[in-house]
């Protein structure tokens, strides 16, 4: 059956109980459901990339991007994946619009890839590539579908990575922006909401830093990183300025950029932990955000790098603050954050150590619970940290726009299409960091959206196809899609705008403080204590006197 003639997952499980054990267990199973209820307008959505799903990397007069080299490099790529196939986006997307259609997802947030709409980096715009997208556009418009753009996720063209380094030269800027009012002039009719780049920490740390992720430079951790995310920052300033000058007042859409965190409480109350989390969170949140709401990169960040940190001018600083209309936000998980003994030691996504230069800089030792659950990304799974993250960003922030999750979701390995069908991992992370963003909103913070990674099992960067975190499973041989039980638990949730979830999970997302003495076994499901209770409402710039 299309999920047009399902019913709801929550009123068909009680259809069934009712009919097999009577009256008695449905009242049950209302009894132990919890039922949470968004704003009116919350806008819940998917989310994808280009060079994840696209594929047609060497069709329709695309060139190739920085990920196209990087995957062609032995080595550097799990399996020697690339995205050359992907998921055949580029010639399956009306099945892919129907999907969200059948599904009931109100928004889609895509990327549009830079070496496919300008094959030279620059200049007159590829026909085929202008074709692609508007049809891409029309149909999810026609469809009722919110298209949300993303202008830059990590696919910088090779032949400006050639030409003069790409992000480490300043000749950046201006390619960028031409290339955003490309896209303002072209989509901006039918876009009403765009995101200048996706997680730039990433594409800075992750691709000067420790070398995991195009284009795979690590030969100057201690100043390539904050060089290139300098012009990223400024690149975002002028394409915004671009916008509003030229395309706002007309196309009446909003602009801003999305940033990548995960939570970090301090391990314990102790002056040095909580100066240790507030650093984590300025060398990776606040490097991108701190200029950009308040004008200039984070104190801790000057004082520790010093000439090492590029500088803004008086006018850069101008052309910077303000330039985001949202605060977009990805969120995958969360540490618990110590003062390290001697040189710090980090382990990258992919389970490298860290040390040198940016990682140095930080001298931040992270820790995991070992009762937290894993993803098949090794993440921990803790719900609490999103309603912490946001309420930091609020207080830190204030985005006046609110606060947009673009991304949120988990790795599951199930590679298996039966075995993704009931995908109960995936369920319950969802409804726990949902509770817990309905709790933030609660709290106080100005949450206006949430969008689940991904829409589509797709290709997973430097792990290529070995990791999954789709709503719809793809088989990459046939490229059949089939949607997982995690995709009908979000299409009940978007299309009713509640949040139906067992009450044991959702008291089983609450934080729970770490037990004294790391890979303590405790029991899981233990209370907090009033003392754990209290550490769960420290923040890091309430911790040893770093302010309010």
């Amino acid at each position: 059956l299309c999920f047009s003639q399902r019913t709801s997952f929550v009123a068909m499980a009680t259809k069934r109980l009712s009919a097999a054990t009577g009256d008695a267990v449905a009242k049950k199973l209302a009894t132990d459901t919890a039922s949470l209820a968004f704003p009116d307008g919350f806008l819940w959505g998917s989310a994808t990339a280009a060079y994840q799903i696209e594929g047609a990397a060497f069709e329709g007069g695309r060139t190739p991007c920085i990920w196209d080299t990087f995957c062609a490099t032995p080595g550097k790529v799990k399996n020697g994946d690339s995205g050359a196939v992907a998921c055949d986006h580029y010639h399956r997307f009306r099945e892919d619009v129907k999907l969200m259609k059948e599904l009931g997802l109100p928004a889609y947030r895509f990327s549009i890839s830079w070496s496919r709409l300008l094959p030279t980096g620059r200049g007159a715009p590829n026909p085929e590539a202008v074709e692609f997208y508007g049809q891409l556009l029309d149909e999810l418009i026609a469809n009722g579908i919110k298209p949300l753009a993303t202008i830059y996720h990590w696919d910088l063209p090779q032949c400006l990575q050639d030409e003069y380094g790409g992000w480490l030269s300043r000749k950046v800027i201006d390619d960028f922006e031409h290339y955003a009012a490309t896209c303002f002039a072209l989509f901006g009719d039918r876009i009403k909401a765009w995101i200048t780049f996706n997680e730039p920490w990433c594409s800075t740390v992750l691709g000067y830093a420790n070398g995991e992720m195009a284009p795979g430079r690590k030969e100057a951790p201690d100043t390539e990183p904050y060089l290139a995310a300098h012009h990223i920052i400024l690149s975002h300033a002028r394409a915004v300025r671009r916008y509003r000058s030229e395309f706002q007042q007309k196309q009446a859409g909003q602009i801003g950029i999305t940033l990548n965190m995960d939570w970090r409480q301090p391990l314990t109350a102790s002056a040095e932990d909580g100066a240790a989390a507030q650093r984590a969170l300025d060398w990776q949140l606040g490097w991108f955000a701190d200029p950009i709401w308040k004008g200039d990169y984070p104190e801790s960040m000057r004082k520790r790098c010093g000439d090492r940190l590029p500088t803004f001018t008086a006018e850069e600083k101008e052309l910077v603050k303000g330039t985001s209309e949202f605060f977009g936000l990805n969120h995958y998980s969360t540490a618990y954050v110590a003062a390290p003994n001697g040189k710090a030691q980090t382990l990258s996504m992919w389970g490298n150590v860290q040390a040198g230069g940016y990682f140095d800089d930080q001298e931040v030792e992270l820790i995991d619970d070992p009762r937290w659950g894993r993803s098949d990304m090794d993440w921990g799974v803790v719900p609490w940290g999103i309603k912490h993250m946001c309420e930091y960003i609020q207080r830190e922030y204030n985005p006046q726009g609110g606060i947009l999750v673009t991304e949120n979701g988990c790795a599951v390995p199930d590679d298996d299409v039966t075995v993704a069908q009931n995908d109960n991992f995936r369920v319950e992370f969802y409804q726990g960091y949902i509770a817990q963003l309905h709790k933030a909103i609660q709290c106080g913070a100005d949450v206006r959206a949430y969008f689940a990674w991904s829409l589509l099992d797709n290709f997973e960067w430097a792990l290529g196809y070995s990791k999954r975190f789709g709503l719809v499973h793809v088989d990459y041989k046939t490229q059949k899609r089939t949607p997982k039980k995690s995709a009908y638990v979000m299409s009940e949730i978007c299309r009713t705008n509640v949040l139906h979830l067992p009450k044991r999970v959702l008291e089983a997302s609450n934080f729970v403080m770490i037990e004294d003495g790391a890979g303590r076994k405790t029991t899981k499901d233990a209370p907090p204590s009033q003392k754990q209770q209290e550490m769960a409402d420290i923040s890091p710039r309430s911790v040893g006197g770093l302010g309010a």
